[in-house]
């Protein structure tokens, strides 16, 4: 809000946000993380992706994980990082659409590193769970983040001095280059990818070896050279009309276009006429998304080997075909579909060792049995990171919507000098050759984050999207449901009672499926959920307000007046509308 009420617009905003949000939420994401992002700049009049998912190292082949005997790509250490690319997306849009310079984006981020921030009890919780494994394996980690016993207390100050002395640099060489603001921008880049924060990263990654969650000490892969090779990318996006509105994703590099192929499938029902708290409702969604994640799981991926036709995906024949599948009944299948007339592969799945249901996968052999699969937590006690979302819309109608996340502090050791660690999102890879999410060489992995853009009728209108890894795109779905169709307020779409599947494989580290699993506030009505469970639905109850990060911003024209509007989640913390 201060960017903006200084004059920015909201790409200086979201830029400033997505650095600040870097500090005080360090484990959800970092400055080693990653960020895709949607833009709709009044100037273009159209939707852009950024691409801020960074690519693996060109060392990372099959044959070097075979070699390690591993076959399921760890979920912590050095071996699943990818080159850190949220510094180049944010950077990059506020070169091109932005107004203001690195010095004026960085001072919030660098003011709460150097002077603290107050921590949140979540923060707290996760500097305790890794704090016995820093002081024994990540020394670099255990220099900067508290000890065992010596935890300090939800609403104490924390610093991170080393980050602020990071990005203060990075100030100043973007300085001390002669010329205009994107020339000063451009050299902060340069710093990043091919100066002194590449080559701290080379020089760490080319000869540490740590404990990760294999249960061994592994070398790194990352180096230097893959940093000044890869640069973030302006892209078209995904796109789908639904009922007035045209809706705007990420690639299938991302898993964003889930929420498209949910709403084509859907177009073909009665949806729009179903009471949102319903059984047959409920019933309808999540049968919808066993279709669309079982998609994702056979196509999604960076890899030309075996792209995703999105169109043929996306057709009206392909949905009608899809919606005949959903029977009156919980399927018990992973189904993907025939997609221009190609076979679809699946992955070998990994089932939980708690479910109460058998998942039968078609053209896979038996899968293997593990344990559970949530996105930040785990029956080996591992502790994941989880995401963060910022929605902007500006005076002059420019929309911005990212989801940054990775470099969890708790997901890898911090690169000495720099004062952070790098994203683990390559542990999103398999470990298994030919599926267009097997990990190779420069490669993107199939990235849950998943921000989300609407047009209604042609003009810009909604930005949105949530945290919380594979349930991104059912929460921000039910979100776009209940908004259209069930006449409900930003706010009361995303107060509204949640609910999300688990039935196909975890994106994150082990891999784990938990087939037909129907998670789902408590606030439902017994006579909804006894429904549920006689259409054979495996359904588990949690807490009233336990589903769901959204946040969400609208704008509309009446006459020469622009109107603002904006909702934030209620569940946790700090999920915040602001507007003025």
């Amino acid at each position: 809000m201060s960017i903006l009420e200084r004059g920015g617009n909201a790409f200086d905003a979201a830029a400033a946000g997505g650095f600040v949000l870097q500090i005080v939420e360090p484990h959800l994401n970092g400055p080693g993380g990653e960020v895709p992002i949607l833009i709709y700049s009044q100037n273009e009049r159209k939707i852009r992706v950024i691409c801020g998912q960074g690519t693996s190292p060109a060392a990372a082949t099959q044959q070097h994980f075979d070699a390690l005997g591993l076959d399921i790509m760890p979920g912590t250490g050095l071996l699943p990082a990818c080159v850190p690319g949220a510094f180049d997306a944010w950077m990059l849009m506020l070169r091109d659409y932005g107004t203001m310079s690195v010095r004026d984006v960085l001072a919030p981020a660098i003011s709460y590193a150097e002077n603290g921030f107050p921590l949140v009890s979540k923060i707290v919780d996760a500097m305790d769970s890794v704090a016995e494994m820093f002081a024994t394996h990540w020394a670099t980690s255990a220099a900067i983040y508290p000890g065992p016993g010596n935890m300090p207390r939800a609403g104490d100050l924390f610093r991170n001095p080393d980050i602020a002395a990071t990005y203060s640099r990075i100030v100043g060489e973007a300085e001390s280059v002669r010329g205009d603001r994107a020339a000063q921008i451009d050299s902060a880049r340069r710093a990043w990818y091919q100066g002194f924060v590449a080559e701290a990263i080379d020089g760490y990654y080319q000869s540490a070896s740590v404990m990760d969650s294999s249960g061994h000490h592994n070398s790194g892969l990352l180096s230097g050279q893959d940093l000044a090779s890869w640069t973030a990318t302006y892209e078209d996006p995904a796109t789908l009309d639904y009922h007035g509105h045209t809706i705007a994703k990420c690639g299938a590099w991302s898993q964003g276009p889930v929420l498209l192929q949910q709403l084509s499938i859907l177009s073909k029902t009665s949806i729009a006429d179903m009471a949102h708290g319903s059984a047959e409702f409920v019933h309808t969604v999540v049968e919808s998304a066993k279709l669309a994640f079982a998609d994702r799981e056979a196509w999604y991926g960076d890899s030309a080997a075996q792209p995703l036709d999105l169109q043929a995906a996306l057709s009206d024949d392909y949905a009608i075909q899809r919606r005949g599948m959903i029977g009156n009944t919980a399927s018990l299948e992973l189904r993907p579909g025939r997609i221009a007339n190609a076979e679809p592969r699946l992955p070998r799945t990994r089932l939980v060792q708690d479910s109460a249901s058998t998942l039968k996968v078609a053209g896979v052999g038996e899968p293997t049995v593990a344990g559970d699969g949530s996105p930040t937590t785990d029956s080996h006690g591992t502790l994941r990171g989880d995401t963060c979302h910022i929605d902007v819309i500006d005076r002059w109608g420019n929309m911005v919507s990212a989801t940054p996340s990775g470099g969890w502090f708790q997901a890898s050791p911090v690169v000495p000098g720099l004062g952070f660690n790098i994203t683990t999102r390559g542990q999103m890879f398999w470990l298994e050759p030919g599926l267009p999410s097997s990990i190779a060489p420069n490669r993107r992995p199939r990235t849950t984050l998943t921000p989300s853009m609407a047009l209604r009728d042609g003009q810009p209108y909604l930005a949105w999207g949530t945290p919380g890894g594979d349930q991104q795109d059912q929460w921000s779905l039910l979100f776009l449901l209940h908004h259209l169709h069930h006449g409900m307020n930003l706010q009361e779409a995303i107060d509204a009672p949640a609910f999300h599947s688990e039935h196909w494989s975890s994106s994150f580290w082990p891999r784990e499926a938990a087939p037909n699993k129907l998670v789902m506030e408590g606030r439902f009505s017994p006579d909804t959920l006894n429904a549920l469970r006689n259409m054979g639905h495996d359904v588990h109850v949690g807490g009233p307000w336990s589903e769901g990060r959204l946040s969400a911003c609208t704008q509309e024209l009446h006459g020469s007046t622009r109107f603002l509007k904006a909702g934030a989640n209620a569940r946790g913390m700090q999920g915040y509308a602001a507007g003025r």
